[in-house]
């Protein structure tokens, strides 16, 4: 079965595009950087809820604030390597400010094997970051979705 997932990529033109990615939390990324950071997204059931709907409640659980009130197109569905899919929506997030984020968390035994539990970020910070820059940060499923950005924005009209 198909697991899939929906994530919401905003992006900014000036001065020169950007995206607003997110880091991963927890310990296997605390370290990592590059192929460590996500587009914020997360499961969903398509049977149950529409893509768009489930990428606006993700970024609501990994950044703690409401998605802006801006135009959401779909970018594309993007297969990872283990079958993963994920259905990207881009919207112009010119005036949204990275900062205020609550992040969501998640429980893991830690250490391994300890039996212990530890609670951790979902994502432990959020950037705006050029679209170069983020191709080497995002984990390598999520990369061609910076490409197709960078393709459709090409294509606006300039004033």
């Amino acid at each position: 079965m198909v697991a899939w997932s929906a994530g919401l990529l905003l992006y900014r033109i000036a001065p020169a595009p950007q995206v607003l990615i997110a880091h991963m939390g927890g310990p296997f990324w605390a370290k990592k950087d590059a192929a460590a950071w996500s587009i914020p997204k997360g499961e969903f059931d398509p049977d149950a809820e529409g893509a768009l709907d489930a990428a606006r409640r993700e970024f609501r659980e990994e950044l703690g604030v409401e998605p802006p009130t801006v135009e959401w197109a779909e970018l594309g569905t993007f297969a990872y390597s283990s079958g993963k899919k994920v259905v990207v929506f881009v919207g112009d997030g010119a005036g949204f400010s990275a900062s205020g984020f609550t992040y969501g968390t998640f429980e893991l035994e830690w250490p391994p094997r300890s039996g212990k539990t530890a609670s951790f970020p979902e994502v432990d910070r959020a950037e705006w970051m050029g679209l170069d820059a983020a191709r080497e940060a995002l984990v390598k499923g999520q990369r061609p979705a910076i490409d197709a950005l960078e393709e459709a924005l090409r294509e606006l009209p300039r004033d």
